[in-house]
């Protein structure tokens, strides 16, 4: 059996992006320090899984559409239990939520943050 770990983002302001995803999805920081090439990490998620945003010595670019990228990450997947309730603390952020649709064997719907990261969060029938 193999699962997830964690996948690591570059972002322009780590401590800030944990705190959103604290606040929407229920997380934790799980460690915060330096990092690779004198920059800087915070871990956040639960106790089994985890985003790992990084912010190196220099001011990170934006480039094309991650879809058109070799490597390009294209969103990240969420799973919550209540997707009503997600989405309105995601709409409170001020997030704008798209591309809602019931599928088999759940329900998502996707969103951009503010450095441009897609975020699919889903709901699974039981």
């Amino acid at each position: 059996m193999s699962r997830l770990e964690h996948t690591n983002v570059t972002v322009p302001d780590p401590d800030a992006s944990a705190a959103m995803l604290a606040d929407l999805f229920g997380w934790h920081v799980r460690w915060s320090g330096d990092a690779i090439s004198g920059g800087y990490s915070v871990h956040v998620g639960s106790d089994d899984s985890y985003v790992a945003l990084y912010r190196g010595p220099e001011s990170p670019r934006s480039g094309g559409s991650s879809y058109a990228t070799l490597g390009g990450l294209n969103h990240i997947g969420i799973v919550v239990d209540d997707l009503d309730a997600t989405e309105a603390r995601v709409r409170a952020r001020g997030y704008e939520p798209h591309s809602h649709a019931d599928y088999e064997p759940g329900r998502r719907f996707y969103f951009r943050e503010e450095n441009g990261i897609e975020i699919e969060v889903v709901a699974y029938d039981e």
